[in-house]
């Protein structure tokens, strides 16, 4: 059932896809290597991400790279991580230019180190003309996180007399969450195993996909990520209809 559904609708890619990069400690452990070793190995599959969802005309591409939650990590590994981060920006951000792939950052910055802020708010100006895909960094984020700053952002506008408490619904909250300026993500992937979406992207994935693999981030290379995309070129989205509605629709 599923080849056939796949057949029918063969040119179906999903606008934004959100990806949950899990497994890297595992990866490294089961090789007996440290930690960010795994990490490290990941930016080969940030890599072929990029490169799939690009091929195939996704338009937005989320990682989560850095909740707000790994920072009860040890320290060390957490110090390796920003090191990873910033290193990784400096080093991919001329190939995103080249490729026309625009980088963004969503979370709360301030936590992190001046020189790394000072990089990523360079990475985005560097990539800021690119139109080909916008490239999504979730760093220091958290789904939480992101419905309180909106809705702190919306009770400001409520005691400046902006806003009337009667006018806040559903489409106001979603045009202030740190996602506002892209498409709901289709797609959600998250590997490594786990079947949670773990603090990410609660608003924004009530309707999504979801695509759970148990390869390890770092294993998650070009076929995996097309094979997630025919999984959801397969599917059948209802947002809420029966399914002969939807087919009447199409």
């Amino acid at each position: 059932m599923k080849d056939t559904a796949a057949k029918a609708r063969p040119n179906r890619i999903p606008r934004h896809v959100a990806i949950i990069m899990d497994g890297n400690n595992r990866w490294a452990r089961k090789r007996l290597l440290p930690g960010v070793a795994g990490h490290k190995a990941g930016v080969d599959s940030v890599r072929a991400a990029i490169e799939v969802c690009g091929n195939a005309g996704v338009e937005v591409l989320t990682l989560f790279a850095f909740s707000s939650e790994n920072w009860a990590r040890p320290q060390d590994e957490v110090s390796a991580l920003m090191e990873l981060f910033l290193s990784a920006l400096r080093r991919e951000v001329r190939k995103l230019q080249e490729n026309g792939v625009r980088l963004r950052i969503i979370g709360e910055r301030q936590r992190f180190a001046a020189e790394l802020q000072q990089a990523m708010a360079e990475a985005e100006a560097l990539t800021a003309a690119g139109d080909r895909m916008t490239l999504v960094i979730a760093a220091n984020y958290g789904g939480q996180w992101d419905i309180a700053q909106a809705c702190r952002q919306l009770a400001e506008q409520v005691v400046t007399g902006q806003l009337s408490a009667g006018q806040i619904n559903e489409h106001r909250v979603q045009a202030t969450l740190s996602t506002a300026d892209w498409p709901l993500p289709d797609l959600c992937i998250r590997t490594g195993g786990e079947r949670r979406i773990s603090n990410f992207m609660l608003w924004q994935l009530a309707y999504a996909e979801l695509y759970f693999s148990d390869l390890f981030w770092p294993d998650f290379k070009q076929d995996a990520m097309q094979a997630a995309l025919a999984d959801f070129a397969s599917r059948q989205r209802r947002f809420g209809k029966t399914s002969e509605q939807v087919a009447a629709e199409s």
